[in-house]
């Protein structure tokens, strides 16, 4: 049988059970339509890196570098490896503000566009956390406005800081929050360093430790702000199982008693609303601390595709900590993202 006859019968026999063939490298493969049929797993920490990011970033001291090769079809490529349906796409470091707004508002327009033309090519694949113009406040509700009402976004995504040392529950950032509130937004925030600890030097580059003092910072700073009682419809999940904050949650809510006008439940209480990913965090010190704070039904899958994991390798260390059971792992692979975002039930 000739290659060209091995091929045609083979689409011929996978047409009969309803699915697809095609090729890589000459070799033929099940579509992604056959690889979903078993594939369940949604990751909702998995970057892009647009052309117009790319572009803007070009040149820039960075913390990370940025990935100028990344593709939809590498996102896909992983998700069919790793048993994933979905990944949820957010931009990553060093976000989108480089000290002109106009620059910002134009670039998160692009990025948001970018990816919602790539979610109506994959509605079942990707999912989209739009990127926003902040610390413009104005420039922010605008987007929140267009990435909702016009592109049908999923959520929104935010950084820990920006500019000049204002991190999340900063009063001015208030009436992004409360139209956040308003819309009953799922808000991922990606961690940065702050530009007050980037230049230090103890031995290691900041995104060893920054990233995750940094998150621990918004965490604090969204509760005792008194931001998240005050709104409590936003769905905040939190990167890299909250950073150090799980660590030092006890010893933080000792502050809680006098903030209680913020925070009429205490800090703890607050803290175990909100929800927090896997990425960058499956290691079994950050898990059972986190595990200490939260139950598994405020965790989330998530990778850092690409830089910081696949998701077949993310999920296998997952399981290798031997911390969950089935359920457990059933309910942070899949089912508290479907719950947060319905959408994403028929991936």
């Amino acid at each position: 049988m000739t290659e060209l006859d091995r091929r045609s019968f083979l689409a011929t026999a996978l047409a009969s059970l309803g699915l697809a063939a095609t090729t890589n490298a000459g070799h033929p493969i099940l579509s992604a339509q056959a690889t979903r049929a078993r594939a369940n797993r949604i990751d909702v920490h998995h970057h892009f890196s647009p052309p117009a990011w790319i572009a803007e970033v070009a040149g820039r001291p960075l913390l990370n570098p940025a990935n100028p090769k990344w593709t939809p079809e590498q996102s896909i490529e992983d998700m069919d490896r790793g048993g994933a349906a979905a990944a949820m796409i957010s931009i990553t470091n060093p976000g989108l503000y480089f000290g002109d707004a106009a620059v910002t508002r134009r670039l998160a327009r692009a990025c948001n566009e970018y990816v919602a033309k790539l979610v109506q090519t994959y509605p079942t694949r990707f999912g989209l956390f739009a990127a926003m113009p902040l610390p413009d406040v104005d420039a922010t509700l605008a987007e929140i406005e267009y990435a909702y009402d016009t592109l049908k976004v999923d959520g929104i995504g935010l950084m820990t800081s920006y500019d000049e040392n204002m991190w999340l529950g900063d009063p001015a950032f208030r009436p992004v929050m409360a139209e956040l509130n308003r819309r009953s937004a799922v808000v991922h925030v990606h961690p940065t360093a702050a530009n007050c600890c980037r230049n230090l030097t103890y031995g290691v580059a900041p995104g060893r430790m920054e990233y995750a003092t940094d998150t621990s910072r918004a965490i604090v700073g969204v509760a005792f702000s008194g931001d998240a009682a005050m709104f409590p419809d936003i769905r905040f999940i939190w990167s890299h199982a909250g950073g150090s904050l799980p660590f030092l949650a006890g010893r933080i809510d000792a502050a809680s008693a006098g903030a209680q006008d913020r925070l009429p439940d205490g800090f703890l209480e607050q803290a175990r609303r909100f929800y927090y990913d896997t990425a960058g965090a499956v290691n079994r010190g950050a898990l059972v601390s986190l595990l200490e704070l939260v139950e598994s039904d405020h965790i989330l899958f998530g990778t850092d595709f690409p830089p910081g994991g696949t998701i077949q390798g993310t999920s296998d260390a997952l399981r290798s900590l031997q911390l969950f059971n089935e359920g457990d792992l059933r309910a942070i692979e899949r089912d508290n993202a479907v719950r947060l975002i319905p959408r994403l039930r028929n991936s």
